[in-house]
């Protein structure tokens, strides 16, 4: 694999020629059909993006329990710069069923119809032959679709992860054609990868380049290419089964730590909850689609308030003190801070930040950017609290 250097370097040329003679010279492997062919095509392609989509999906709003990491995919819905979520814990935590019932609560994308990279409208990326030679591009024809959540099952090679040659065209018309893979389809949406721990480090490489560029390379028999890959990364896994590697680790914006549920009356209610949907599911999903509605709506305002919520200086200033008190490593913390803080205070319809979007969020910003000593059993979420304490003390 080329170095992230290489990478970025070949990822600009594209966008820094757009000239037809130096855009990438790669068909598309599907032909460009109509416009009514597409719109058939894409929604198709919708419907069976996962195999989870096939099934019907238990509600968001019917999950019991598990707050914290049910906060933490919102914010990330709300904020993308978040950058993801790790949900570490026991099986059979609610932790997959929650990550595939995120996208029933995603306000609905609006997408270039021919592109197999779902490219806004208003801002394509220009690397695929639809968006790259059309012209102008308010004509472009769209659609409004769902936002994909995409599963990496762990036994994916890296073609089907990257993409590959199409070979089915290539020895049917002879023809070197690009057949798009996961990241292409998680765009402008979240991959999810369950047991994440024990991703091969092969692909965990692959995940590190594009997560942090936003752009995916492929180099295959003769192909070269480059395709926006913005998504959202999600992972799960029992801590139990291996620790992460530190540098996938840090780029998780935020990770949740969740624990079986011990209270009689919850643990009663999630399995009447569980046997309603198994035996009914339609009935079921429509009994809390209300609840649905109303998240989605509080989702869609959220992600609008977003940019016009105000940061003082005073919270900064806490932020800074929060991460140097806890001795954390590098910037990172403190900038995923802030974005969740952000998101929170935007979740909860204010237009500032205040102390409490930081106290709700330090853990799981900090937790996993913490350094680890083996000699010290204090847990991480206790010593982000002692901090949050004293520095509220030393504040007031």
């Amino acid at each position: 694999m080329p170095s992230s250097s290489t990478r970025a370097a070949r990822a600009a040329a594209p966008e820094a020629t757009p000239s037809k003679a130096k855009s990438p010279q790669v068909e598309s492997s599907k032909k460009t059909p109509s416009r009514r062919a597409s719109k058939l095509a894409v929604a198709d392609g919708d419907k069976a993006q996962s195999l989870a989509d096939a099934q019907p999906v238990f509600p968001f709003t019917a999950i019991l329990g598990q707050e914290e990491m049910k906060r933490a995919l919102l914010l990330n819905a709300v904020n993308p710069n978040i950058r993801g979520i790790l949900v570490l814990g026991h099986r059979g935590t609610a932790k997959s069923t929650s990550i595939r019932a995120l996208a029933d609560v995603l306000p609905p994308i609006e997408f270039v119809a021919e592109c197999p990279y779902r490219c806004p409208p208003e801002k394509p990326a220009g690397l695929c032959d639809v968006c790259v030679h059309a012209k102008p591009r308010a004509k472009l024809p769209t659609l409004i679709g769902r936002v994909p959540v995409i599963d990496l099952p762990l036994g994916a090679t890296e073609d089907r992860l990257c993409g590959t040659l199409d070979i089915e065209r290539a020895l049917s018309q002879g023809q070197k054609a690009f057949e798009p893979g996961l990241l292409a389809k998680a765009n402008r949406g979240f991959l999810y990868i369950d047991e994440v721990n024990l991703l091969e480090d092969h692909l965990v490489d692959v995940l590190l380049d594009s997560a942090a560029g936003g752009i995916n390379i492929v180099e295959r028999e003769g192909i070269s290419i480059a395709h926006p890959a913005k998504f959202t990364l999600i992972g799960s896994g029992n801590p139990e089964e291996g620790e992460l590697r530190p540098q996938l680790l840090d780029r998780f914006g935020l990770m949740a730590e969740i624990r079986t549920i011990t209270d009689i009356d919850t643990r009663i209610d999630i399995v009447k909850r569980r046997l309603s949907f198994e035996r009914d599911p339609v009935a079921f999903r429509a009994e809390y689609e209300p609840a649905q509605k109303e998240l989605r709506g509080r989702l869609v305002g959220a992600r609008d308030r977003l940019d016009t919520v105000e940061v003082p200086d005073q919270v900064l200033r806490f932020i800074a003190k929060l991460c140097v008190t806890l001795d954390v490593d590098g910037h990172r913390g403190e900038i995923t801070l802030l974005n969740a803080a952000l998101a929170n205070a935007a979740f909860e319809g204010r237009s500032q930040i205040t102390l409490d979007d930081i106290r709700a969020v330090a853990t799981l910003s900090l937790r996993h950017r913490l350094r680890k000593d083996p000699l010290d059993r204090t847990d991480g979420g206790e010593k982000i609290r002692w901090a949050l304490d004293k520095l509220e003390k030393e504040a007031n």
